[in-house]
């Protein structure tokens, strides 16, 4: 993944990028938290959660950094072009989003629910460029980032399936790590740190200095690795 920029392209400020990408929208999944009054108006309750959050993609481009759209497509296609389990791709959704909802519960196979995602993403960024065409996805495989990542997991691994299992996403690890081992570091790291922060799984000052000096090797926005962290 290409050093994240920081810089608000469409408005042309600074911003905090807190995440990017597929944990960015999962970071996003409570809707109450994001909607404005006007949205909720438009989509609460005549539009389920998983209309909400496929206009939350449509709309990404014109409210929040091209950095965060962009690596939306990339990790989602990412995932699709993976031999991932469908169950694995569901089980870290509703890990990562703390159960928001379970696609299988709208019809949705965890491969059909990355697919609306990507089309709603395509759709919105070409609102502004009828042209776009995505390019291949380039997931991240390198063997000493896979390794360092799945260091990472297994340090914490039994607190965090711990929690994640009080929550009602049994397997949430072992899914990680398949993301990691057979998709992507990049992502399969990301999603790791959203589901530590959703679950608030608590870690010391070391470990949590080692995320961040991984955070780097990646090229993480400053904020993306501290952010909700729980460092005591």
């Amino acid at each position: 993944m290409a050093r994240a920029d920081a810089e608000q392209e469409s408005a042309g400020q600074q911003e905090f990028i807190l995440d990017i990408g597929l944990s960015w929208l999962a970071m996003k999944s409570d809707y109450p938290v994001w909607l404005s009054a006007e949205d909720h108006d438009r989509f609460v309750p005549s539009s389920g959660p998983v209309d909400v959050q496929l206009r939350l993609v449509e709309d990404a481009g014109a409210k929040v950094s091209r950095t965060i759209v962009l690596q939306i497509g990339e990790d989602v296609r990412r995932l699709l072009a993976s031999n991932l389990p469908d169950e694995v791709l569901r089980t870290v959704w509703l890990g990562t989003t703390q159960r928001y909802f379970d696609p299988a519960q709208h019809g949705l196979t965890g491969r059909e629910w990355l697919r609306r995602i990507e089309a709603a993403w395509i759709t919105g960024i070409r609102r502004s460029d009828a042209t776009f065409l995505p390019s291949p996805p380039q997931p991240v495989t390198d063997a000493r980032l896979r390794s360092a990542v799945l260091e990472q997991i297994g340090a914490v691994a039994d607190a965090l399936e711990q929690a994640a299992v009080g929550g009602s996403v049994p397997g949430l690890v072992p899914a990680l790590e398949q993301v990691v081992d057979k998709a992507c570091a990049d992502v399969g790291f990301r999603l790791f740190l959203r589901s530590m922060k959703a679950y608030f799984v608590a870690i010391d000052e070391d470990r949590g200095d080692a995320f961040t000096a991984l955070g780097e090797r990646f090229g993480y926005p400053e904020f993306l690795v501290d952010d909700n962290l729980n460092v005591g």
